[in-house]
């Protein structure tokens, strides 16, 4: 029987199309803009599947020549990190969905000159509207970028309310003191936090989270307890060496990112360690990573995607009702904590309880 040549496009996204041809939606983000860095074979692959699913939106935005077409400008650094990569896209899948054009610029570092040089060159290709993902617009809005620019500026997941911007988040305090509460609640007394990058406003938020539920349980804080990361791997296998190494070692690990969680996870697999009879570990993002080790993940919830559509589509009603003197938007989106296997009672209270 042939296939049809017609699908109802609502249903075909930008990631429909990236399963289809097994490639990332980024590839096929790039593909769509032209991107000379994408290899002959893969733009063939990924055009054939195009063609195959009749996917239409942003194909058809990028044949609108008009001025009246909406176009939306995205920063954004190391898309190959999971949560990036969720947010670019719920941008995506916002944009084709609402009849606007996706304009994609990557940052070289989170320099503010480079932010600066960028905003200015996503209005100048035609940007009625700007989305910036953390920590760059955490950056833009310490050093005065966005007061007073000529466009719309909507800020994806910062970690903390950005004076005088527009921004689209979770409360990431309020979700670390959710999970270190839940730690306690099993029984756990000892619990490390590892910290988010300091160039990040996680580095606070989420570190005071933790120690409100410390605080609220009337136990001490340890300084000891307490280590710095950077969100990758490679710093949570040398925070949780540190965290291990205590004589008075932690029952528990709060991560403020996956990867570093999974770090933890593969330690305590080195050293002999059961996760969790002898040790918890929890995370912070729930990114793919965190159902593929073993066990799997205790993690919160950070709807990416999520956040990323709802920026988009609020960058999208201000760009087209004109920036004004709208009232600066600041959404919060619900956070979850998602139960898994790499928590339990501390052994002690789990023996003593039996």
């Amino acid at each position: 029987m042939a296939r049809s040549g017609r699908r109802a496009s609502q249903a075909i996204t930008i990631q429909t199309v990236a399963d289809h041809a097994g490639v990332s939606a980024m590839t096929v983000s790039n593909v769509l803009n032209n991107s000379p860095k994408v290899r002959q074979s893969t733009r063939d692959t990924v055009m054939a599947a195009v063609r195959e699913l009749n996917y239409v939106p942003n194909m058809a935005a990028r044949s609108l020549a008009s001025a009246s077409a909406t176009r939306i400008g995205l920063l954004y650094r190391n898309i190959e990190n999971a949560f990036l990569s969720s947010i670019l896209v719920g941008a995506l899948d916002a944009t084709s969905r609402l009849g606007a054009q996706l304009l994609l610029r990557p940052l070289e570092s989170g320099d503010p000159k480079e932010i600066a040089q960028q905003m200015q060159g996503l209005v100048e290709n035609g940007a009625h509207a700007i989305l910036i993902v953390p920590p760059y617009c955490e950056v833009a809005n310490r050093h005065g970028l966005t007061r007073d620019f000529p466009v719309p500026v909507v800020a994806m997941s910062p970690g903390d309310a950005l004076p005088g911007d527009h921004c689209v988040r979770i409360d990431d305090f309020g979700a670390a003191r959710d999970m270190t509460a839940y730690l306690i609640g099993l029984g756990h007394r000892n619990i490390g936090f590892i910290r988010g990058g300091a160039g990040h406003l996680i580095h606070r938020t989420r570190c005071e989270g933790y120690q409100a539920a410390l605080r609220e349980a009337g136990l001490p804080i340890r300084p000891d307890l307490i280590v710095a990361g950077d969100m990758s791997f490679e710093s949570g296998l040398a925070a949780g060496a540190a965290l291990l190494d205590l004589p008075d070692r932690p029952t528990a690990i709060f991560a403020s990112n996956d990867d570093m969680a999974a770090a933890i996870v593969s330690l305590a697999h080195r050293r002999g360690l059961d996760v969790p009879r002898d040790l918890s570990v929890v995370g912070f993002d729930d990114t793919p990573i965190a159902v593929k080790i073993w066990p799997s993940l205790t993690t919160v919830k950070h709807p990416g995607k999520q956040i990323s559509a709802q920026a988009a589509t609020l960058a999208i009603d201000l760009a087209r009702g004109g920036a004004g003197d709208v009232e600066r938007v600041n959404d919060y989106l619900p956070h979850e904590l998602v139960i898994r296997e790499s928590v339990a009672r501390p052994l002690a209270t789990a023996t003593s309880t039996s």
